[in-house]
């Protein structure tokens, strides 16, 4: 596993949890929500990506196309 999609998912997750809080104190919890589900999509559409290589490299290895 790569370790630098690691550290962005670490990174995103730590961004968002400040962000989250900050909103959070000042008052506004719709926004804080919000920004906790933009970060959730950021980190799922890297792990859709890596699926996605795993899938390219399965098919290529057992040559099903």
């Amino acid at each position: 596993m790569q370790v630098e999609l690691l550290f962005q998912i670490a990174g995103v997750g730590l961004l968002t949890t400040v962000v989250a809080s900050i909103l959070q104190r000042s008052g506004r919890d719709e926004l804080a929500t919000l920004s906790t589900v933009a970060g959730l999509a950021i980190v799922l559409l890297m792990v859709v990506n890596l699926v996605s290589e795993l899938f390219s490299s399965v098919r290529s290895i057992f040559q099903l196309y």
